[in-house]
């Protein structure tokens, strides 16, 4: 009986995994950029003050965070270029834990968890990137 549960499970197609980490993953990185956005001046004040990207001014960390916190989503959501996304994203999960929040690893190692199967699989047989594979032929991002 366990033998035969674990065979259903290892049946279920990577398609349909991959949707809800497309989802989990969009809607973090949405909410973060809807925060943002609601109060501009806030959000610059913060990069300033707390976030404290090295290198760059609050200003422009600013507007680069909410950018990809925007396009990000939307592409994880369509399955659209979803491994470069994924690995755009796992880059501003390890500028967060090493810069910003570095006690906040248990979040951020679930975010890297998730964007690291995206990484390595891609969004799943529904998907843009799917769907232009099949279309045109070779490789998506």
């Amino acid at each position: 009986m366990l033998a035969n549960a674990i065979r259903r499970l290892e049946s279920v197609p990577y398609a349909f995994l991959a949707i809800p980490l497309r989802l989990a993953v969009a809607t973090v990185f949405w909410n973060s950029a809807m925060t943002k956005l609601a109060n501009w001046d806030t959000a610059v004040a913060l990069f300033a003050d707390e976030y404290k990207v090295p290198l760059l001014p609050p200003e422009l960390a600013a507007t680069m965070a909410v950018s990809i916190e925007l396009t990000a989503p939307v592409l994880l959501v369509l399955g659209l270029a979803t491994r470069a996304t994924a690995l755009v994203l796992l880059g501003m999960t390890a500028v967060i834990e090493i810069f910003v929040y570095p006690l906040a690893w248990p979040t951020h190692i679930q975010w890297a968890a998730m964007l690291l199967v995206l990484l390595c699989r891609g969004a799943g047989a529904l998907s843009l990137d799917q769907w232009i594979r099949g279309r045109f032929g070779g490789t998506v991002a």
